[in-house]
């Protein structure tokens, strides 16, 4: 994260960039927002962990924005911006695809750990907006006649995904995903065969991924895009004149390599995503969602 931040500087630029290690725990992540205080930092990006922010927030006061790489929907109208890619982004932007493909009535697989049951509770919500019958599935198996089986299934779990996709098809019940990463491995991706997804547009993120590796000699990942654009839209505020919660709250959006965003006063950020089918065992770009 911090190499990818890096990249956002010029190679002649005096950098303004100020890091300090939260060691994964609250305690040290305020012991670090002092640090940062002392420093007269502008904003503080970051924490990671939803478990750090509060620690944060503690010692910032509200007088510097706060945006965390937490995907915690907990976390909303704490004073911190969730950056994070969330379930409800994940799915609002799935199911909207599904609904304008005809897709009536969806099973919710149920979830393992907080994104999946946020996933499943913004499966709920959506499927409302959007005139989708939502029913929660107790179990993975899908069982019953045909009149009894959803048009899609929703699954927010990788592992339960590659167990219930190959039944799912095979009775002809359109599979959709909504997990925290996509970076599946080939032989999950062959068992996906036909499902949709919701996530940053890859050709979006390719630019930005060649370059990382050829600078630092690996592939980044999905939170390592995320750094960059958030250090990307400081810089960004900076030429506008402040960077303060005003500021970002009256920008009309920011773009980005994992999706153009705008954020709100509740401290939810909105993103657009792309929605994406496994073909041939590659995930291929069908649709783009606005930002929502």
């Amino acid at each position: 994260m911090e190499r990818a931040a890096a990249m956002t500087q010029a190679a002649n630029e005096k950098s303004s960039l100020l890091v300090f290690d939260s060691l994964g725990t609250p305690e040290g992540a305020m012991a670090a927002a002092k640090q940062a205080v002392k420093a007269r930092a502008g904003i503080v990006i970051g924490p990671l962990l939803a478990s750090e922010v509060p620690a944060v927030l503690r010692v910032t006061q509200k007088s510097l924005p706060v945006i965390s790489f937490s995907n915690d929907a907990a976390l909303l109208d704490s004073g911190a911006f969730v950056f994070g890619i969330t379930p409800h982004q994940t799915v609002a932007a799935i199911l909207r695809y599904a609904a304008a493909r005809g897709v009536k009535r969806v099973g919710l697989v149920s979830g393992v750990g907080g994104w999946g049951q946020q996933a499943l509770l913004a499966g709920t919500e959506v499927g409302k907006q959007v005139a989708l019958e939502t029913t929660p599935l107790l179990t993975p198996v899908l069982a019953g006649g045909a009149d009894a089986l959803p048009d899609a299934v929703l699954v927010t779990d990788a592992a339960q995904l590659a167990q219930i996709a190959p039944a799912a098809a095979a009775l002809g019940v359109q599979v959709l995903g909504a997990l925290p990463s996509l970076d599946l491995a080939p032989e999950v991706l062959r068992q996906l065969e036909g499902a949709w997804f919701a996530a940053p547009d890859p050709g979006g993120f390719a630019g930005f991924a060649r370059a990382f590796e050829e600078r630092n000699g690996s592939r980044p990942g999905t939170i390592t895009g995320l750094a960059y654009d958030a250090l990307n839209i400081v810089r960004q505020l900076r030429s506008g004149g402040g960077t303060d919660r005003s500021a970002l709250l009256s920008a009309s959006g920011f773009k980005g390599v994992c999706g153009d965003v705008r954020f709100r006063d509740d401290g939810s950020v909105a993103r657009s995503l792309a929605v994406l089918v496994v073909t041939g065992g590659q995930l291929h770009k069908v649709a783009a969602s606005s930002v929502l």
